[in-house]
């Protein structure tokens, strides 16, 4: 009798010892996961907020072209092709190991590849579009200013993902669209701060910049949602490797209808000139574009990774945090007017911004909850079918 007993006590302390290490890794797991979270929200709002003051400052110091500061956006986008093919050698790797174990379903058929360029040429104009409109915003409009209308890209993306993804409008989204619109709008009525900018961003032009930058942020709104609606209906699965390609593949056809545009217009023959009398030289010129289009580039690239390790939600809410962080980074390195107007409407995108972020946190506490149901009545069945099978 005294045998089973050890052995029994020593199967408990064995597994106490394989729960603890696997909590102990579980909780590394957990704090690596966060500090990864972290670093990429860092990078995002570090990198978007120098992607606009570059290109504020492109505008300043002389250059005009809109089809230029719009390209800069997307014309980086070579630098993700090693990240592309690292993951395709994992994922290769990956399906050498499980080719004995698994079989192909003859079933499920892959998109065409007119599916997949149909889809990939929409994106790519739809994001195309989005960058002109704010450039031009941009141009017109002072870059704290551009930056608060631009919040209203996470009112806009809860809207189309009511009408496409089925995504439910509660009071705090609702309060949330309602206080970015607001916002907005309390900016069409702030005095003209034009005296720290140049002459094109007179009263004039306040209308024209406002309007081009609302519909630049629904644009990149739809872009957002419809993309998640894609990859749900069309390619069926998120891996890095697919969201990747489709971000590399709408860049390269927005890419080229920009520098269609771009050569249509005839802007490209102001270049030259426009780098001689650039105010801080043609090596700076060069040099903001080329960061410009870096800092657009790494952007996306921890856009990616949150995506992945969070949801996409997450990420366009982290995105909105930089609607305080610009206009004061605009008032220290330009010298922009604070006006009350705009600090009125600072304080409510950052509410608008908090009732949205909080309506994902409950959302995200209900997933948790409803998870942590099932994988408790998971675990009552696997103890009753035990039980039964002993009983038998």
């Amino acid at each position: 009798m005294g045998e089973p007993q050890v052995e029994n006590q020593l199967n408990i302390s064995f597994e106490e010892e394989v729960n603890m290490a696997n909590n102990s890794t579980s909780w590394r797991e957990k704090y690596k996961r966060w500090i990864e979270i972290g670093f990429n929200a860092v990078l995002i709002l570090v990198c978007l907020s120098a992607a606009t003051l570059l290109g504020e400052l492109y505008y300043r110091e002389g250059g005009k072209s809109t089809w230029m500061n719009s390209l800069v956006q997307m014309v980086g986008f070579p630098i993700l092709f090693p990240i592309l093919l690292l993951k395709k050698r994992e994922e290769n790797r990956e399906d050498e190991e499980h080719m004995h174990k698994n079989t192909i379903n003859s079933n499920n058929k892959n998109p065409s590849v007119w599916m997949f360029l149909s889809v990939y040429v929409f994106l790519g104009l739809l994001l195309g579009g989005s960058c002109i409109l704010n450039a031009v915003g941009l141009l017109h409009l002072p870059v704290s200013t551009f930056s608060l209308i631009s919040a209203s890209q996470l009112g806009f993306n809860a809207l189309f993902s009511f009408f496409l993804n089925s995504q439910k409008i509660t009071t705090y989204i609702a309060n949330s669209i309602i206080l970015l619109t607001i916002s907005s709008i309390l900016l069409v009525f702030q005095p003209d701060d034009s005296s720290s900018t140049d002459s094109s961003k007179g009263k004039g032009y306040v209308l024209i910049g406002f309007i081009c930058t609302l519909f630049g942020s629904a644009g990149y709104a739809l872009l957002l949602s419809a993309t998640e609606r894609i990859f749900r209906n069309v390619m069926k699965k998120r891996t890095l490797k697919e969201v990747m390609s489709v971000v590399i593949w709408q860049s390269f056809f927005a890419t080229c209808a920009i520098l269609i545009g771009l050569f249509a217009s005839g802007e490209w023959r102001w270049i030259k000139t426009e780098m001689n009398e650039y105010k801080l030289g043609k090596v700076s010129y060069v040099m903001t574009l080329v960061w410009n289009a870096l800092a657009w580039q790494i952007y996306t690239i921890g856009l990616l990774s949150l995506i992945m390790k969070v949801s996409a939600l997450f990420a366009n809410v982290i995105t909105a945090l930089s609607v305080p962080l610009i206009p004061v980074l605009a008032l220290i390195f330009f010298n922009e007017k604070m006006s009350g107007v705009k600090v009125i409407s600072m304080i409510l995108a950052i509410w608008g911004f908090l009732s949205y972020g909080y309506q994902q946190y409950l959302d995200e506490v209900k997933l948790k909850i409803e998870l942590s149901k099932a994988k408790e009545e998971a675990e009552v069945s696997l103890v009753e079918t035990g039980l039964n099978h002993r009983a038998n």
